[in-house]
């Protein structure tokens, strides 16, 4: 290898780290995944994860990312050797963070790079991520929100004015993928109709159902095929039939642990995560855990691009909406008072979600 094309290898190494730092920091996860080969590998052992093919460094990353407040990472230039159409080395970071629960803190890491030369240019083959310093004080400063980040601003923005609006079929498919990642079943479905078939289908005659307060299962049909079909041993009638001032041990038992539970969502995001709320929390232990099974039906309006959007589609318009139906309804005011976020399903096969391709419920 001459000395010119030696350099211009160097300099295109350095351009591929610098475009990793950009990729992250913009939050472009298509992008970062992009700079690694088909096969590549990106290992970070201290959280740990272990991610390997594009497709899979994309949805981690994004489920990593949903978890963010706010992120800074500055790289340094390290050591680059090569050899021929390989080379290895190592780039040298700090970075700040804060996620949503309130983890917080400053480190200063190493990545342990090896690069192959491909038809797109040299990418990444593997690349691990070894912290050298970890310090979890409270952070002094802030991250206003009108200094968000670059691509942040936009999506949130953009979500914000269309809470309302059925999701693309890309985003449909991106969230559907990450879910599947995150050890959900889910599935697109053209209308609630389908829907209204498919709970028929997955649910055997006479399992016992708990079905939570939905729009969605209303507006469907399916709360009234569940729980006055005679087809199921239905949870929720026999709930309403027990005394709620002596009987609030036995209700607790019927709804926490059902054999399904059928429920809809407030928001489900592309990284693959569900965002349920409620005013009493009761429905939310079946939903969380307790039924053996959970299907999910989900209106297109209802997929958001990540976690900090979620939340603000519960708070900006389902809670408004839910507020104005408890007050004709029950005369009194609706609050989020219960929040349930599923990131994953440990136990794969249980949880099912269905997206549908038109908007339903809100």
């Amino acid at each position: 290898m001459n000395d010119f094309q030696a350099t211009a290898d160097r300099v295109e190494i350095e351009a591929l780290r610098g475009e990793f730092t950009d990729a992250a920091m913009m939050r472009d996860r298509p992008r970062l995944a992009s700079l690694f080969t088909a096969d590549g590998v990106l290992r970070m052992p201290n959280i740990p994860v272990e991610l390997v093919g594009r497709e899979e460094i994309r949805v981690g990353g994004e489920r990593l990312q949903s978890q963010w407040d706010f992120f800074v990472q500055t790289t340094h230039p390290g050591t680059i050797v090569l050899d021929g159409d390989t080379a290895t080395g190592r780039a040298y970071l700090q970075e700040l963070a804060r996620t949503l629960d309130g983890r917080q803190g400053l480190n200063y890491a190493v990545y342990h790079d090896r690069y192959r030369r491909t038809v797109e240019g040299w990418r990444f083959a593997e690349r691990v991520y070894e912290v050298r310093y970890l310090d979890t004080s409270p952070l002094a400063g802030t991250a206003p929100h009108a200094a968000q980040d670059a691509e942040a601003v936009p999506a949130a923005s953009a979500a914000g004015a269309s809470f309302a609006d059925p999701a693309s079929a890309e985003r449909l498919e991106r969230a559907a993928a990450a879910l599947r990642a995150n050890g959900f079943a889910a599935e697109i479905l053209d209308d609630a109709a389908a829907a209204r078939a498919r709970v028929k289908d997955l649910i055997p005659e006479g399992a016992g159902v708990f079905t939570g307060a939905s729009e969605t299962l209303r507006l469907s049909g399916i709360d009234e095929d569940i729980n006055t079909g005679g087809r199921y041993d239905a949870i929720r009638p026999r709930v309403l039939a027990v005394d709620r001032a002596t009987g609030a041990d036995e209700i607790r038992k019927l709804v926490a642990c059902p054999e399904f539970v059928v429920n809809s969502v407030a928001a489900v995001t592309e990284t693959g995560s569900l965002v349920l709320a409620s005013g009493s929390g009761s429905q939310l232990p079946a939903n969380a855990g307790g039924a053996a099974h959970a299907v999910w039906i989900v209106g297109a309006q209802k997929v958001v691009p990540d976690l900090n959007t979620a939340l603000r589609r519960v708070e900006e318009h389902a809670l408004p909406l839910e507020n104005a139906r408890a007050q004709a309804v029950y005369g009194t005011p609706s609050a989020v008072n219960r929040l349930l976020v599923l990131h994953a399903e440990p136990r794969p096969g249980r949880g099912t979600v269905m997206l549908l391709r038109e908007a339903i419920g809100y």
